[in-house]
């Protein structure tokens, strides 16, 4: 049989050093992709770049090259990674340097045409996701390593399919079901039992990355090598899945896949098969992703101790409150950690956090570092800071634009050096909203009992520019049964306060018994400028599970 075997070493810049060896070394494989880029990694490759015009790529790829460049060139496996960040060209004569440098003979591509920054004045840097077709140009002309700007994180695997099946640029079903197992891989071990919420029906000390094994149909098998740690079951695929989307349609520029047709079976142990995916012509427009400095920030958490938590907030809230008088963006949070009768100091204490921006770095720097530690002898009982505060730092603020498609030149650079432009989308479709799919019945009525939701439902949440989303899924039909009904976007903001003013979309998989819950404007203008303890709403899902609920005691 016909299956192409894609796996995955890096679902972020600073992932597992070791997984590109570990991947290489562990099983077969054609191809071996690495997603190095994110919203934040932008903001960071930009501020490099702002300092030497050569950097602006991952330099972390180059080095686990020098380590495994001769292990993929021995067992054939060609390698696919995204972290040329904001100067693939640069990154490609490197790779180029090292293989010639470690007597290896590689051709080496690049995909570029995705740097809009020109365009967008006041932007540290402005890319545009590009989809896979100049990564198969690049593969269909012999490339043994190809590097690309920003691409979306599926293309990485849509790219080498397209190339190895021959698929065309209108074969959507084809297309979307390698956008869903690119989907599944880009995070690397959170496929294998990573950051799962049933994390203990496994070993996880140290999940292996995963591969799909995809076949000319746009099926896959997701799997991982035999022997490594962690496991895939339908959970850890329905987590990932859920991950850091919408709606039912999940766009990108290649193909729109309908993450409502999505069906998963297990196929064995630590396999999970993945089919049903149906695709539609993709959007006439690309998402370009916008990073540009916001300013400055500083913050100061103040440990309050024992009795009287809410008085001495008050009180330093009042000391400092001249310092802050000419501040742009002031927010104070008392965090309520303390325990009454505490047999710890610690567990005696709450925190009271001060965070500050402003575009004058002045203004929350050493200004308001000597208001706060000035306050060390004449402030509430047992005075005392985390951390002293610093003079300030920058932080940025990501946004998202949307660009016609025929717009942006994308084009593969072959390893002669031959440039080859990809075409635009030719069929396009304006995206709009799934309508909602019919409820399942309802439970019977019977007893209930108070406790987490967590107990029946799990979930995973995550960021996109200033939204989050938080996908949580019922484990048995029975408990989809009571979520589909219980868990409504009106429930959602009761559970969690924070978006009680919220605009709350609650998107319904009946397939993979889940809801996709989006939450916009919850952090802000997005990670890069930290507005909230959890700034990337990792942890927002797992805080709905500990939320309780009225639960039928047949499911528990």
């Amino acid at each position: 049989m016909n299956v192409l075997r894609v796996g995955n070493a890096s679902g972020f810049y600073g992932d597992r050093f070791g997984a590109m060896r570990e991947m290489l070394a562990g099983g077969p494989l054609d191809v071996l992709t690495g997603d190095y880029l994110a919203e934040l990694t932008m903001l960071i490759l930009g501020r490099d770049r702002m300092k030497d015009p050569g950097a602006g790529y991952a330099r972390t790829f180059l080095r686990q090259l020098e380590e495994c460049l001769g292990l993929a060139r021995e067992r054939g496996v060609r390698i696919v990674a995204n972290a040329g960040g904001l100067n693939p060209a640069g990154l490609a004569d490197a790779v180029r340097a090292l293989a010639g440098r470690l007597g290896i003979p590689v051709r080496v591509a690049h995909v570029e045409g995705d740097d809009l920054t020109a365009a967008h004045p006041g932007a540290l840097a402005a890319h545009a996701y590009l989809g896979g077709f100049g990564i198969a140009e690049c593969l269909r002309a012999g490339a043994d390593v190809v590097v690309t700007g920003r691409v979306t994180d599926a293309a990485l695997v849509t790219g080498p399919a397209a190339a190895h099946f021959g698929w065309g640029p209108t074969e959507y079903d084809r297309l979307a079901g390698a956008v869903v197992a690119g989907h599944l891989l880009e995070c690397g071990a959170q496929a294998t039992g990573g950051n799962y919420a049933f994390f203990r029906d496994g070993d996880v000390r140290h999940p292996g990355f995963p591969l799909a094994e995809l076949h000319a149909d746009g099926t896959c098998v997701i799997t991982k090598h035999d022997g490594t740690g962690g496991f895939v079951d339908a959970g850890t695929v329905t987590a990932q899945l859920l991950y850091e989307t919408g709606g039912a349609r999940y766009a990108g520029p290649d193909v729109t896949a309908r993450l409502d047709t999505v069906r998963l079976t297990q196929d064995g142990p630590d396999r999970v098969r993945v089919e049903g995916v149906r695709g539609e012509p993709p959007p006439p427009t690309l998402k370009v992703g916008l990073n540009r400095l916001g300013g400055f920030r500083n913050e100061v958490a103040f440990v309050l101790t024992g009795l009287d938590v809410e008085a001495k907030a008050a009180l330093v809230r009042a000391q400092m409150e001249p310092a802050l008088a000419g501040v742009a963006d002031v927010r104070w949070d008392l965090v309520r950690t303390d325990r009454a009768d505490a047999p710890t100091e610690e567990t005696a204490g709450a925190l009271l956090r001060l965070v500050v921006r402003d575009a004058d770095q002045r203004v929350v720097g050493r200004a308001l570092s000597g208001a706060a530690i000035e306050l060390a002898l004449a402030s509430y009982p047992g005075f005392h800071v985390l951390a002293p505060p610093g003079k300030g730092a920058p932080y940025g603020v990501f946004e998202a634009a949307h660009v016609p498609q025929d717009t942006v030149d994308h084009v593969a650079v072959l390893p002669e050096g031959r440039r080859v432009p990809v075409p635009a989308a030719r069929d396009t479709a304006v995206l709009r909203p799934v309508p909602g799919p019919l409820l399942p019945e309802p439970l019977p009525p019977g007893p209930v009992r108070r406790a987490p939701l967590g107990l029946v439902a799990g979930a995973r949440s995550g960021d996109k520019g200033g939204d989050a989303n938080v996908g949580v899924w019922a484990r048995t039909d029975d408990a989809w049964r009571w979520l589909a009904h219980e868990l409504t976007a009106d429930r959602f903001r009761e559970l969690i306060p924070e978006a009680r003013d919220l605009p709350v979309t609650r998107h319904q998989l009946p397939n993979l018994r889940a809801l996709n819950f989006v939450v916009e404007g919850i952090l802000g203008e997005g990670v890069a400028a930290q507005a909230r303890f959890d700034p990337q709403a990792k942890a927002l899902g797992e805080w709905l599970r500990a939320r309780h609920l009225d639960i039928p005691e047949t499911l528990l």
